[in-house]
């Protein structure tokens, strides 16, 4: 069981008490929500309300989330992009669009599907029914390089490394406008926003270090193809910190406007092309590195063309 407390600011004044907390957590439905203010989990004051409740600036919302229900993920026979497999580690090239673990509207498709069924029954434990091999992700429309864990050592020696900051991550992406230097260091605390908290940002408040070195590949004018390695490893952090700037990732949905003269482009133009750590077992340096997808090459050559 989890408990928490929000205490609502003036931004969130007025919003109902479901839509408000499904905000809060947007991994979490309205309707499961609903659920749990009618089962008086979610107290607002020290008293039961509706779900359509406008809360109040300063009121004080407390609620209690029961532990998640691990349910049997289903092996599926998803293609998927290889780059790397021994007994221990399973390197694999993340398309565009495949979420990287099941989540409330993704109960399928996912790498975690696709992973099981090649896979079978090695997998590391450690992350639960739900996440079985995952020690770290990336989002949804991100594409590149990320490591699946085959056993629970490998997933222990892996998620240390994480935590020190020595897991080596080389991502390339797109950005709106016209870097000003050739390279740099972004370094700004990232945290939850503060009123959609479906986002992160740049805050103080409830923040984590973060740093981003970023280095010009190539320059087109309106866009620059830029080069990015992370120190920290914070939700959205590339995303979060050029948007920071000024020059967000092309076709962002969330930190910039989301249109751009690219039809069909669908989410960041963002690839972790590099990952490099040492392997669990022989503790020698490893580093694998994923092509651009499709997508990415074509918007490459049209702005090197001048087409678009």
């Amino acid at each position: 069981m989890k408990s928490e407390q929000f205490e609502v600011l003036s931004e969130q004044e007025g919003e109902r008490l479901d839509k408000y907390l499904s905000l809060i957590y947007p991994e979490l439905s309205r309707s499961f929500f609903q659920k749990q203010i009618k089962e008086n989990h979610i107290l607002v004051n020290g008293l039961p309300q509706k779900a359509n409740y406008r809360i109040r600036m300063e009121d004080l919302v407390e609620l209690t989330i029961p532990d998640a229900a691990e349910t049997a993920i289903e092996p599926e026979p998803i293609p998927l992009d290889i780059l790397y497999e021994d007994d221990d580690v399973l390197i694999v090239n993340k398309p565009k669009g495949m979420v990287v673990h099941p989540s409330a509207g993704h109960s399928s498709g996912t790498l975690v599907n696709a992973v099981m069924y090649h896979c079978r029954s090695s997998l590391s434990g450690i992350n639960g029914e739900i996440r079985p091999g995952i020690v770290h992700r990336i989002d949804r429309d991100t594409t590149g390089s990320l490591i699946v864990c085959k056993n629970d050592e490998s997933h222990i020696r892996i998620a240390e490394q994480i935590k020190a900051h020595s897991v080596n991550r080389i991502y390339e992406g797109i950005v709106c406008g016209n870097l000003k230097e050739d390279e740099g260091t972004i370094d700004a605390p990232i945290g939850r926003h503060p009123v959609d908290r479906k986002k992160m940002a740049v805050t103080e408040k409830n923040s984590k270090n973060a740093v981003t070195h970023y280095r010009v590949l190539e320059r087109f004018g309106k866009f620059t193809y830029a080069q990015f390695r992370l120190e920290t490893g914070r939700t959205h952090q590339i995303r979060v910190h050029m948007a920071y700037i000024g020059h967000p990732l092309l076709g962002d949905p969330l930190y910039s406007n989301g249109k751009s003269a690219f039809k069909h482009l669908e989410g960041q133009t963002l690839h972790a092309r590099t990952i490099g750590f040492l392997h669990p077992s022989t503790q020698e340096y490893v580093e694998f590195s994923a092509p651009l997808p499709e997508y990415f090459e074509e918007i490459l050559s049209g702005l090197r063309s001048q087409t678009i």
